[in-house]
């Protein structure tokens, strides 16, 4: 699920945005309000906390909005009223919900918006303020609010039957041990409206067993069910570990996970027994599968991974087993066993508040069969309501009856999920990115362009880009800028000029040939006969082939705005 356990740190683009939400209604006296006589206002404010505050900024300000925006809806408003006050809410919505990757690539083409994790985001952050809003109840009438919430609840279902995704159910697999480990999770307190079923290329997945709404609980864990740290503390290998300089916690109850499964007693064997005997993700890839990845990113990362992991066990084992041999039997503390339990809390862990403030790495026995979507229904779920001590898994966009119900595992590229997870979502990724690396010195000569002064630079697959026409390219701006500054000491602007398509012209041309040496190093993928291939390479194979059609398309993109700027060029001399 989420990457919970942390051996090895990952480079994750995704960056949380800090909100700070403040209502205000009617004549509320509280800090943070603005009264109005016949209506409601909502204020959407930017966190100065925020990471990319400063960049968010300027967008804002470019669409005329500030940090702290004060929305007014009026009483009396109108349906059409109504949609233009939605409409601005959402545009500062999704400039304040805006991760690393969308920030650098901008708006997805044909879309109309950044992405749809974006936009979902920015739709239940305004459902979420209006429903603030109305519970706060100042004044009897809140027919604006209800209209207002009836029409961004709209928008979310209208996005949802755009995302939605047809899997096809295997009813010849029978999930006996699975429908046991429901019983037994509710007979233990948990709630669920999703049953397990085998669906085809994904595997076991949850299937909602009714029509679910935004904000229904899909499933409700208590915390008696979750394996964490606080049962370490109660084993026999606690002391032992303790007195390990930097042993953590998710270390610990992994070398606990690795006895526990082969405990008849267990008050987790129901668990246990589902998980498979192997997870087949990136870092159990043979040699054939690492060969055919060799010259991509992810042969670097699950080298890395798999590098990291053996020095981690080498300073265990077997000095652990050999000092306390009782407590760590040398038959149950293999590194085959060790490599098992890794893939097991890299793919299934999750990271959860607790109502004591404390932040645990955790297997959630049952949630674990929520799949990965890039269109997920469920988002919002690592925090134990206090109210009731249980975990709950709120829905952010509806669900049907008989339709997978997926979550986020985060906003992470396809080399990350292969390597932690054994799977390529479906669908295009827009985390899919290449990071470029330059030898040249950072300039930034863009004055308050809103793509200045990054520091990592990246490209992804040109199709998903808004803009293909001259001086963009379907090319990222904040790279295209860079690429620019380093050639001329003054700030560009994109005007049809002589001195302009010149460097335009370079920039394309020195991108060309860098992608062209790339695209060379992937071209070997169609010599593998797939049909006799095995699980890895076959989706090593499928890995390989994402990055040659973004490679593929970055080359494209190159090729057309080269003879853009070359006709533009040929009309500048006939001028001259």
């Amino acid at each position: 699920m989420l990457n919970g356990f942390s051996y090895v740190s990952s480079h994750d683009l995704a960056n949380l945005s800090f909100v700070l939400l403040h209502i205000s209604i009617g004549h509320s006296s509280c800090d943070n309000t603005a009264e109005t006589g016949d209506g409601y206002s909502i204020l959407l404010e930017l966190s100065d906390v925020d990471p990319f505050f400063d960049k968010k900024k300027i967008l804002l300000n470019y669409g005329g909005f500030d940090v702290k925006e004060i929305v007014h809806i009026k009483s009396s408003s109108d349906s059409g009223s109504l949609q233009s006050t939605l409409n601005q809410m959402l545009q500062i919505a999704r400039i304040i919900h805006l991760d690393e990757v969308e920030l650098y690539f901008g708006p997805v083409g044909g879309l109309g918006f950044y992405s749809p994790r974006n936009e979902m985001e920015a739709q239940n952050f305004i459902l979420s303020l209006i429903k603030t809003s109305l519970s706060s109840q100042v004044h009897m009438q809140a027919h604006a609010l209800q209209d207002l919430r009836d029409a961004i609840i709209n928008r979310i279902h209208e996005l949802g039957t755009e995302d939605k995704v047809e899997n096809k159910i295997d009813i010849n697999y029978k999930c006996d041990k699975e429908n046991c480990l429901i019983q037994w999770a509710e007979n233990n307190g948990a709630k669920t409206r999703l049953h397990i079923a085998y669906i085809q290329g994904a595997g076991r997945g949850a299937i909602a067993t009714e029509d679910l709404e935004v904000g229904d609980i899909a499933m409700e864990i208590p915390t008696s069910l979750i394996i964490s740290e606080d049962l370490v503390y109660k084993s026999d290998m606690y002391q032992v570990l303790e007195r390990i300089d930097g042993m953590s916690s998710e270390t610990m109850s992994l070398l606990w996970s690795m006895k526990e499964r082969h405990n008849c007693h267990s008050q987790f064997k129901i668990y246990f027994d589902t998980l498979p005997e192997n997870f087949n993700t990136g870092l159990s890839f043979g040699v054939e599968a690492i060969m055919a990845l060799d010259g991509t990113l992810l042969f670097e990362e699950i080298m890395q991974a798999k590098e990291h992991l053996r020095v981690q066990y080498d300073e265990l084992f077997p000095a652990l087993s050999n000092d306390h041999p009782d407590i760590f039997p040398p038959e149950l503390y293999t590194w085959e066993q060790f490599l098992w339990a890794c893939e097991l809390w890299y793919s299934n862990s999750m990271k959860i508040m607790f109502a004591d403030g404390k932040l645990r790495t955790c297997l959630i026995p049952f949630a674990g069969f929520l799949n990965h979507s890039l269109h997920p229904h469920i988002v919002h779920y690592g925090k134990v309501d206090p109210a009731t001590n249980s975990l709950k898994f709120p829905l952010s966009r509806p669900c049907s009856v008989g339709e997978q119900c997926c979550l986020s595992y985060g906003n992470f590229s396809g080399s990350h999920l292969i390597t932690f997870y054994g799977f390529l979502p479906q669908g295009d990724n827009p985390y899919d990115v290449i990071p470029l690396d330059f030898d040249v010195d950072q300039v930034d000569a863009m004055g308050d362009c809103p793509q200045s002064n990054w520091t990592t630079h990246m490209v992804r697959g040109t199709w998903l880009s808004e803009n293909q026409n001259i001086f963009y390219y379907g090319l990222p701006s904040p790279l295209l800028d860079f690429l620019r500054s380093a050639r001329i000491q003054m700030p560009f602007t994109k005007t049809l000029i002589k001195a302009n398509l010149e460097v335009d012209k370079e920039v394309l041309e020195d991108l060309q040939s860098t992608f062209n040496d790339m695209v060379e190093s992937l071209s070997d993928i169609d010599s593998f006969d797939r049909e006799i291939s095995s699980w890895d390479v076959k989706l090593a194979l499928e890995f390989k082939e994402m990055q040659r059609r973004i490679v593929t398309s970055i080359l494209t993109s190159c090729s057309t705005g080269i003879k853009l700027v070359e006709y533009e060029l040929s009309k500048c001399k006939a001028e001259e």
